[in-house]
């Protein structure tokens, strides 16, 4: 991972057009390609930012940009569409690279590791002819909750969470971008399954053709039949 600490600018250009304008900011470039900008404060979403697959390039300011001050422009190029990040760097405070290894994954508190098991062990909740290929199929950034097969033999890669927001979805958009450069597999498609799926993480699955599911944790267990309930 490469730290940035850096006064710029930022204008994103594609679906969207966004501009931050001059300021000191954190610039995180991950080794999956990502980019993302981050401010000191937000909490932990980034002001703007590129997921993979993405290039990253670098090239010299033209006349008028190094008369305003800028020493370089960083252009984050998406693979899929035209959308693109300029940023462009007037002072760097901090510029450092880190190996930070394999990542072992997020750890499921008990309720979603236990929710993940039940689904595996009751795959027809997706759909009929649904069946089980594994469950934590490995990628190289981390496994897969489950990975099946839907009625037509398509391999479906399943995120199991307790609570689905962005980050599970931006999870799983990760992982679908892997498995789909897999011959073997491909194409891949996704299912985002949780208790309960917040708004905004529904809207941003559809938009990246990934189906939402919620799921009911006390069905699954056997506690609680739907078919019973007056309402």
């Amino acid at each position: 991972m490469r730290l940035v600490i850096a006064t710029c600018s930022v204008d994103y250009a594609g679906r969207l057009t966004a501009h931050l304008p001059l300021a000191t900011r954190l610039i995180m470039v991950k080794a999956d390609g990502s980019v993302l900008v981050h401010s000191d404060g937000g909490s932990y979403k980034p002001l703007n930012w590129m997921s993979p697959p993405c290039t990253l390039t670098v090239a010299e300011p033209d006349d008028a940009e190094r008369a305003d001050g800028v020493t370089a422009v960083w252009t984050v190029q998406n693979g899929k569409t035209d959308d693109r990040l300029v940023v462009r760097l007037h002072e760097v405070a901090h510029d450092s690279s880190h190996d930070l290894g394999v990542d072992p994954g997020l750890v499921k508190d008990g309720v979603e590791a236990h929710l993940q098991v039940l689904l595996a062990d009751q795959v027809e909740t997706f759909g009929a002819g649904w069946r089980l290929v594994r469950r934590e199929y490995p990628t190289p950034i981390g496994p897969v909750d489950l990975l099946c097969r839907d009625d037509e033999g398509v391999a479906v890669a399943v995120e199991v969470k307790r609570r689905g927001e962005i980050d599970g979805v931006e999870q799983l958009t990760r992982y679908l971008e892997l498995l789909n450069r897999d011959p073997l597999l491909a194409p891949v498609r996704g299912v985002f399954a949780a208790q309960e799926i917040k708004p905004q993480a529904r809207t941003l699955a559809v938009d990246r053709g990934i189906t939402c599911l919620t799921v009911d944790y006390d069905a699954l267990r056997g506690v609680d039949d739907p078919s019973t309930r007056l309402f």
